[in-house]
């Protein structure tokens, strides 16, 4: 049987699955024991129609990458069957880097190749298929950024350039200095976080042609605990009930299905570690709301009535 995930094209010569699966929790899970359990993982994700995996050097302490990279090499031939994201430009305070003093940000461009060098032994890999700056920086220069980007372009190390957590202004300005289009924006949004929709972050990606990626698309499990959770309080009834009308296994998918409804066409990052809730997701793809069932989730997330 088919997967319900379709493909999203992020650049001419690259395109993603509809979700992605996200590896900042893959150091802290339970149900992680082993590069065994990783690689079962994988296998779900592949089988469920998710190709796309999402890394950062700074997940898990800087452990993640190596931990997947470690999996990757005991079966290498799945590489050719992924595409691998990674981000940098976040410094933490860890044992590993005894000179950073004080968590904060590198961009310069010494940093983001020295980055890349690290994250392509970590992840048992030759390239990586996209690079985001993980977080805008305040000291940021746009030229030194570019200047990286072409060199890890033409020695083949990077296929493609991205951000995460850019404004749309801080979009703009380091997109000026590029030759080469960024492939996307990865951002926060859910039913509980919904600033991207109307802030112009999403407004510029579908002027621009862009998909967006969604990290946190499940308000960081706070749509579980609604006991202290004014908000997710309001959701859940409404959420419960297109669950029931849609025929979809939880309220998890509903709210993943809400988010794909929006016409910039999102790649949402699934965080579970559970091969069964990877293929519950991917009912999400398949389901088609009505325009004013998804207007009653956005209405019951905001708490008032459009204006």
């Amino acid at each position: 049987m088919s997967s319900p995930v379709s493909r999203r094209q992020m650049a001419k010569d690259l395109s993603f699955s509809q979700l992605a699966w996200g590896a900042w929790r893959l150091r802290n899970s339970a149900d992680i024991r082993n590069t065994g359990d990783i690689l079962e993982l994988v296998h779900a994700c592949l089988d469920a129609g998710i190709t796309t995996f999402d890394h950062a050097d700074v997940y898990g302490g800087y452990g993640c990458e190596v931990y997947f990279g470690e999996a990757l090499a005991k079966a290498p031939e799945l590489r050719r069957k992924m595409e691998i994201i990674t981000k940098c430009g976040v410094a933490l305070v860890k044992d590993t880097r005894p000179d950073h003093r004080i968590n904060h940000y590198n961009t310069t461009k010494a940093h983001i190749l020295q980055s890349v060098e690290n994250s392509l032994r970590n992840l048992a890999t030759n390239h990586i298929d996209m690079l985001l700056i993980h977080r805008p920086d305040p000291l940021m220069i746009a030229d030194e950024i570019a200047e990286a980007f072409n060199e890890l372009r033409r020695a083949g190390k990077v296929r493609h350039f991205g951000v995460s957590n850019f404004t749309p202004s801080q979009f703009n300005l380091l997109q000026s200095r590029l030759d080469v289009p960024l492939a996307t924006n990865q951002v926060e949004c859910s039913v509980l976080e919904l600033a991207a929709i109307f802030d112009g972050t999403f407004d510029q990606m579908q002027q621009n042609r862009i998909h967006p990626m969604i990290w946190s698309p499940l308000g960081g499990a706070r749509l579980f605990n609604t006991e202290n959770d004014v908000a997710a309080k309001r959701l859940r009834p409404v959420l419960e009930r297109m669950r029931d009308k849609y025929a979809l296994p939880g309220i998890a998918e509903v709210a993943i299905a809400w988010l794909l409804h929006l016409p910039c066409q999102p790649v949402p990052v699934l965080g579970t570690m559970k091969a069964h809730r990877i293929a519950d997701a991917t009912l999400s793809c398949s389901t088609q709301f009505d325009r004013q069932d998804w207007f009653e989730i956005l209405v019951a997330a905001q708490g008032h009535p459009v204006p």
